[in-house]
């Protein structure tokens, strides 16, 4: 029997990662905007704290479990920046929104540094109602180094510019598959379905 769990956000690579995991086990991903969901307002400083309240939010205003999840990329040399301002990197100074002028940011940031460790970082927050007082939370992490160069024209977001040095490529190299059992959202993913056990049923 398949589940219906509303995604608190209406990112089309978020969407596409989430049902090819989830949807092995029998959850359905209906992104909020299909549902007339706004979108939340992302106002804390740390990733759990922005997923919970996307749950919240879309969990409230459709009577669905919600399952949201706030990620970035966070940087040593630039003190975990741009971390939970990830998607607004560039548009935070003035700049244009979107992955082009977010990655142009991070590369003008990064000159001249040589700690070039980073780190992908996915928290997952799932509620089976607002008001749910237990909410199942878990964290992927995933560790790289961010380059000059972009390389590869798969994955979204930072991905081209984010390097695995074990595997000697970038996340926009891997082939979505082998993507989607690395990534950290991959990993969130993975913790997430061990914590539920059946408990979203």
């Amino acid at each position: 029997m398949t589940m219906r769990v509303v995604l608190a956000s209406n990112n089309p690579g978020k969407l596409k990662e989430f049902s090819a995991i989830l949807g092995a086990a029998g959850i359905e991903m209906v992104p909020q905007g299909d549902l007339g969901v706004p979108e939340a307002d992302e106002p804390h400083g740390t990733f759990i704290e922005n997923a919970l309240a996307k749950a919240r939010h879309a969990s409230r205003l459709t009577g669905l479990p919600a399952l949201a999840d706030d990620s970035g990329l966070c940087v040593r040399a630039l003190g975990g920046a741009p971390g939970v301002y990830s998607a607004r990197y560039a548009s935070r100074r003035g700049g244009p929104r979107g992955d082009q002028a977010n990655n142009a940011q991070l590369v003008a940031d990064m000159a001249g540094r040589e700690d070039r460790r980073a780190c992908y970082v996915a928290v997952l927050a799932y509620l089976r109602s607002a008001e749910d007082p237990r909410p199942v939370v878990v964290e992927g992490a995933w560790d790289g180094e961010v380059l000059d160069q972009p390389r590869g024209a798969n994955g979204f977001g930072y991905d081209p510019y984010f390097y695995l040095p074990d595997l000697g490529l970038t996340a926009a190299e891997l082939p979505p598959a082998r993507k989607n059992t690395l990534s950290h959202r991959a990993r969130a993913l993975r913790g997430l379905l061990q914590a539920l056990q059946g408990a979203v049923r």
